[in-house]
């Protein structure tokens, strides 16, 4: 089992914690829309430390990155082995044509 398997299986355990024991718990008691905000928080963090170039800093920034995607996903029931199934599917797809074959709308 990969880290992010196992990361994933911990949030998910999280659920049912109490918001008091736990940052995780307590993201998301806060429901889906806050969890999506922290992730939206990070995400720009880790793009900040990228300009920069900070190479320490971006790593620490895009393990938080990781971390609340897998807490959004998780708020939303989303499971990570459906996400990386997807990845799967496009592997070996040139993204301009992945992207070309998504249904418009």
């Amino acid at each position: 089992m990969s880290i992010l398997h196992d990361l994933s299986a911990t949030i998910e355990a999280r659920k049912e914690a109490d918001p008091d024991s736990s940052w995780t718990a307590k993201l998301l008691a806060k429901g889906p829309e806050k969890c999506a905000e922290k992730f939206g928080e990070e995400a720009v963090e880790a793009i900040i430390e990228a300009v920069k170039g900070d190479r320490a800093s971006l790593t620490a920034e895009a393990a938080d990155v990781l971390y609340h995607l897998l807490v959004m996903l998780a708020a939303r029931n989303v499971a990570l082995d459906d996400v990386l199934n997807e990845l799967e599917r496009r592997q070996g797809v040139s993204g301009i044509a992945e992207k070309a074959a998504r249904p418009k709308g």
